[in-house]
């Protein structure tokens, strides 16, 4: 196939990079050295460098993503700033083009914790093409009690606008109340129901800090009276919530008068989920990466790949104060005498769902992802007109996923900072990748059309408005043959190395089984 840079249906993005590569092309073939600008040109276009009729094919489409309007400028050197993270420092020092500043230099691209964002976004004039890693009211989603307080407001405003059933696909929240200030009607629901578990949560924790499971009013009566709140690992201070008055401003206030007799932080109670499936005996939930790069108009992708992070001991509710038993967090699990650091506690979505397909097969499954696909855009637009839609955040999130014996999914949280330390060599792998196709989508080179439907492992899934797989304008009412743009956990379909685009192939159904067999057996030991 010859590749003539001049044609009109090669993206401007490639062309340029063709036409001033040092490795070019010659004679109308590609040389054997491919110039990493070359790579990031073509990936950013197609997410499948290894797929290049396909850059022919996306000429036709519709227009997705980050609409062109006026030309941005394309940037030669991007300046960027972050945080010590080894694989996130990885992936920012490896990319052609980008220089690290240090302490107060200017930047372009910050990629900053929550508390940076918190004490200096109000105080930092941005230019244009200037990017940073959070929305400034991210917490909207991400703290525990915020993200339950829209929830609940959005199910009510659905009920009301398009009636109980289309109200009811917000239903996948475990009942939840804000404590101390809903203490009362907890203490009711409480006592409708002796005997059913339930999990206490500080609002902005990680890790499984601070986290109790309790059967007993007198637990959390010693908790209300501050003692049990005493042993525990304090979180971050409330942030003050930004909310939209009449007139379109922004006003800042906290949501949590302060409360002189009651010492103690913000928690939510929350029911548990006492009938998790369980593989090999053991507890697990799914981490699964959204990326918005917009909320007015909202835009997300999602990524194909993640991971299961399952419990170090068989599951129980026999002992409701074992955290190995009931926590899945990695930082938990590690910690366990038996944990396997080899092993670890993590498989692939890949490999997990193919593990469903074979006990359940693949209608059930493809109802699974699409439930959960479900609680990804329902929540996304739960907070749609309370987040600060700034043109130069964007936010990867990290949703942790519960599915329950019936295949019934559930959102635990979603978390504005999800870990990118990586605690295997297919943790980095999957992680680095994740964060180059982040990349890729931010665009700081300006290197995108504008229609581009996939971008490495991410999938466009919602531009305002639900996305199709299929060429052609999307139909959201269900009645033709729309199939969604998601493909989570897809064999064959994930697994990029650095640099090198890949298909992962296992041979068949018999090879796929076989993997995995293994993976059961290779689940750590009780």
């Amino acid at each position: 196939m010859n590749f003539k840079t001049s044609s009109p249906s090669w993206p401007r993005a490639v062309a340029a990079v063709l036409r001033e590569s040092s490795a070019g092309l010659a004679g109308g073939k590609a040389t054997k050295t491919w110039d990493s600008k070359l790579y990031s040109a073509i990936s950013g276009t197609l997410g499948e460098p290894w797929n290049l009729e396909k850059l022919l094919e996306n000429q036709n489409c519709k227009g997705y993503g980050v609409p062109k309007g006026k030309e941005r400028e394309q940037r030669a050197s991007i300046r960027f700033k972050t945080t010590p993270m080894s694989t996130l420092m990885d992936v920012l020092r490896h990319r052609p083009g980008w220089v690290e500043v240090k302490d107060e230099g200017d930047w372009d691209f910050y990629w900053c914790d929550v508390s940076w964002l918190r004490e200096n976004f109000d105080h930092t004039y941005m230019e244009e093409h200037v990017r940073i890693s959070h929305f400034r009211n991210h917490y909207e989603l991400t703290r525990k009690n915020y993200m339950v307080k829209n929830l609940k407001r959005f199910r009510k405003q659905l009920e009301r606008e398009a009636g109980k059933l289309e109200a009811a696909k917000c239903d996948f929240f475990p009942k939840t109340f804000e404590m101390p200030c809903e203490y009362h009607l907890f203490v009711e629901e409480f006592r409708k129901s002796p005997g059913i578990t339930w999990i206490m949560k500080p609002v902005a924790g990680s890790q499984g800090k601070g986290i109790f499971l309790f059967r007993r009013l007198k637990d959390i009566m010693d908790w209300r009276k501050g003692t049990a709140g005493k042993k525990l690992t304090s979180s971050e201070p409330q942030p003050a919530r930004s909310t939209v008055n009449p007139s379109g401003g922004h006003d800042t206030r906290s949501s949590d008068e302060p409360k002189d007799e009651i010492p103690v932080e913000n928690y939510v109670a929350q029911r548990y989920i006492e009938n998790p499936y369980l593989i090999g005996g053991r507890k697990f939930d799914l981490r699964v990466y959204v990326l918005v790069m917009s909320y007015l108009p909202l835009r997300a992708w999602l990524y194909r790949d993640g991971f299961a992070r399952f419990s170090n001991t068989r599951f129980t509710l026999s002992s409701i104060d074992d955290q190995y038993v009931h926590l899945t967090n990695v930082a938990v699990q590690k910690t366990s005498p038996d944990y396997h650091p080899k092993k670890g506690c993590k498989w692939m979505l890949q490999r997990f769902r193919q593990y469903l397909v074979s006990k359940h097969g693949p209608e059930a499954v493809e109802t699974l992802f699409s439930d959960m696909d479900n609680i990804f855009i329902r929540s996304l637009q739960s907070v749609q007109k309370v987040i600060i839609s700034d043109k130069h955040c964007f936010e990867l999130y990290g949703y942790d996923i519960l599915i329950d014996q019936d295949l019934k999914p559930w959102l635990l949280e979603v978390n504005a900072s999800p870990s990118l330390t990586a605690s295997s060599q297919e943790d980095y792998e999957l992680k680095t990748c994740l964060l180059e196709d982040t990349l890729h989508i931010v665009d700081m080179e300006a290197r995108l059309t504008g229609r581009e439907k996939r971008v490495g492992g991410f999938d466009l899934m919602w531009n305002d408005g639900p996305v199709s797989s299929e060429d052609g304008a999307p139909d959201p009412s269900g009645l033709g043959n729309f199939v969604a743009n998601t493909h989570l956990g897809r064999w064959g379909q994930v697994g990029r190395a650095r640099g090198v685009g890949l298909e992962r192939s296992h041979g068949g159904s018999v090879a796929q089984w076989l993997d995995c067999f293994k993976l059961i057996h290779n689940l750590p030991a009780v």
